[in-house]
């Protein structure tokens, strides 16, 4: 009998999802709702439930859900029988939308970086990156950092630190050796020590990398975030030994920490920076890929993909790019709900034993020193109307990515959900 002729024993049920959708679905199990419409910060189910989301689609809806103003763009365009799918053709929206980029963005920070758009995901501008250091260097090896996360396709889960994804690759995963993130070794040990000696001992048995890929905060690691200091000494190392710098600012790009990039606060120029998530805006999927400009030695095609030319979701990035990005209202807004944030965190850490936290901007999270602990916390919230997930390698992390545009009131209505469930769950 062959594997086509067997037909498994299933118990078939009314929920289309279990019945067929893979198992390996992961949301949906910590979030058992049907969701049927969105605005805002808010979720609405299909039997009429109200849930403030602190997730933000994992950082690809900065600007909150169905945001009137990229609605606005993104519909005039469709009706105008714009172009949807272009490959990498030159259109108007994707003219519109690299000089509103340069304008807005590159020209007032002094970048000259060009832009490819290696294809619709993050995952797809990291292996862009990672093709493209190894290209202008003619070197193999990556580094990247203890519990980073940077995608689930072979390059990106190569300089992935978890174990759980990187094991389902199936295939070892090569050219690539992890170093400690800062503070790893809890300020004991200087970071660099290790990584600077092996790097200049010829006898240390590395090979010179291509590149060091790096993000600024570690979401999907746990909130884990490098200070200025450190990100600097980086770039410094890079430079000195003529290693190519890749900034991945897939989830904390856009003004997740503040301002338009998560390394600005540092003063480091990366030699590459990946996009994606927020670039689009409406969460419609784009990436970007960008690279100061000798680096830019691709042939035509070399890197290509069907989906890369999305132009409704050039056309909602530029409308979110003219809308908040002109001035700094809502980089000044996203520090100052940050530190709201980070005032109830620390209330929470000294009331309960067991308890941390850390952050930077509107990525924040509560650490438990119990990692069942921070699950309840999530389970609690849901059940009173509230999104937020975990995260870090046990998912010890209460991980909060809120848009950017929430309301003060509706910030302060999910922060007394969690300071609730957390007093429940540390009863």
């Amino acid at each position: 009998m062959t594997v086509l002729d067997h037909k498994p024993e299933t118990s078939f049920g009314n929920n289309v999802f279990e019945r067929l959708e893979s198992e390996v679905r992961s949301y949906s199990r910590g979030w058992p709702a049907v969701f049927e419409s969105a605005s805002g910060s808010w979720l609405r189910s299909e039997d009429g439930k109200d849930y403030l989301d602190f997730f933000a689609g994992a950082g690809a809806l900065n600007y909150g859900h169905n945001n009137p103003v990229l609605k606005s763009a993104l519909v005039d365009y469709i009706m105008s029988n714009g172009i949807t799918h272009g490959l990498d053709m030159e259109t108007v929206a994707k003219r519109n939308l690299l000089e509103t980029f340069e304008r807005v963005i590159l020209k007032p920070r002094g970048l000259d970086y060009k832009v490819q758009f290696p294809g619709p995901t993050g995952a797809n501008t990291v292996e862009s990156a990672l093709k493209l250091a190894r290209k202008v260097t003619g070197r193999e090896s990556i580094i990247n950092f203890t519990n980073a996360f940077h995608g689930m396709t072979l390059g990106a889960l190569s300089v992935t630190g978890n174990s759980m994804k990187r094991a389902g690759a199936g295939i070892p995963l090569v050219h690539a050796t992890p170093m400690p993130f800062d503070n790893y070794f809890d300020g004991v040990t200087e970071d660099f020590q290790w990584f600077s000696r092996v790097l200049d001992d010829s006898g240390s048995g590395l090979n010179r990398p291509a590149a060091v890929i790096v993000e600024t905060v570690q979401g999907e690691g746990g909130v884990n975030v490098a200070r200025a200091e450190w990100l600097r000494a980086l770039a410094d190392l890079c430079a000195d030994r003529e290693i190519l710098l890749i900034v991945d600012d897939v989830q904390m790009g856009c003004g997740r920490t503040g301002a338009f990039f998560s390394f600005e606060e540092a003063g480091i120029v990366p030699d590459i920076v990946t996009l994606s998530k927020s670039i689009g805006g409406y969460g419609l999927p784009l990436a970007l890929t960008l690279f100061k400009r000798e680096l830019d030695v691709w042939s035509p095609g070399e890197h290509n993909g069907t989906f890369r030319g999305n132009n409704p979701a050039f056309v909602t990035a530029t409308a979110a790019l003219e809308e908040y990005w002109t001035d700094d209202a809502l980089e000044r807004g996203t520090l100052r709900k940050g530190e709201r944030i980070r005032q109830t965190f620390m209330n929470l850490t000294d009331m309960f034993d067991g308890v941390s936290t850390r952050g930077r901007g509107l990525v924040q999270g509560l650490v438990f020193d119990d990692p069942s602990d921070a699950q309840k916390v999530c389970g609690l919230a849901f059940e009173r109307g509230l999104l937020a997930e975990t995260s870090g390698p046990s998912d010890e992390v209460v991980k909060l990515l809120p848009p950017l545009t929430i309301s003060d009131d509706d910030l302060e209505f999910g922060l007394n959900i969690l300071a609730e469930a957390t007093a429940q769950v540390r009863a």
